[in-house]
């Protein structure tokens, strides 16, 4: 095989691993909290004869931590976050981190998830509310006040730097680097009655997704030229007699 060929077949195997990551960002555009996925790509350089030839890769896929935009909801048991931190929440999968700010009161009391989990204090551990005690108030620090009573606080963390995280869901990521607890709310903190939205620009997805496209069908085209050619060259040439 030439090395036209295997430039792009391995280029249509990058850009098969970036439609991907493009589907499944417009796909979750309006999921709340979700971070758009990205893809990496590096040259595996190769010596062919006497030339080198560089190869991309397949891609390393990592998530996209910044934050999305803000919408206004007015139910009291919807947050957002400001600053670089995070909710903590309890799953099969131990600590999870995220920025979905959809929260519920179960039928024992516990603050949970939109998806069941139990929401995290500052130490970890899950939160018991009374769900007739009143209207619920949450403070810029995450502290929850009922009936003029403070009877919890929602932990916020924070990652240190480190190895990129991995992801739990739609909406969740699982910290592969020291997780802190933010004690510090001057540019960090908590909004009631707001949630966060995804961090996917729609309009620069499908962008990137009719450019991806039409590079993948260039590759295509070009990888069945060259094999064309070589054909041509195979009968023109014919087996020697």
């Amino acid at each position: 095989m030439t090395a036209p060929v295997y430039l792009a077949l391995s280029a249509q195997t990058t850009m098969e691993r970036r439609l991907a990551t493009i589907a499944t960002n417009l796909a979750n555009m309006s999921t709340p909290g979700y971070r758009a996925e990205e893809v990496k790509f590096e040259s595996l350089v190769e010596q062919l004869g006497s030339s080198s030839v560089a190869f991309p890769t397949e891609g390393e896929v990592f998530t996209q931590l910044k934050a999305g935009p803000t919408n206004y909801t007015g139910n009291p048991l919807d947050v957002a976050i400001k600053g670089d931190a995070w909710l903590g929440i309890s799953t099969p999968a131990g600590r999870v981190l995220t920025r979905d700010g959809r929260l519920q009161i179960s039928a024992n009391g516990e603050l949970q998830s939109i998806d069941g989990y139990s929401v995290l204090d500052p130490g970890g551990t899950p939160i018991l509310l009374d769900p007739d005690a009143g209207t619920i108030t949450i403070g810029v620090d995450g502290s929850i006040v009922q009936g003029g009573n403070q009877v919890g606080i929602i932990g916020m963390f924070e990652m240190a730097p480190g190895p990129p995280p991995g992801r739990f869901s739609n909406s969740g990521i699982i910290p592969n680097a020291p997780v802190d607890t933010v004690i510090d709310f001057t540019h960090k903190g908590m909004k009631q009655g707001y949630v966060e939205g995804a961090n996917v620009n729609p309009i620069l997805e499908m962008t990137k997704l009719m450019m991806v496209q039409r590079a993948f069908e260039s590759a295509a085209m070009a990888v069945n030229q060259s094999e064309d050619m070589v054909q041509q060259a195979i009968t023109q040439l014919g087996p020697s007699s």
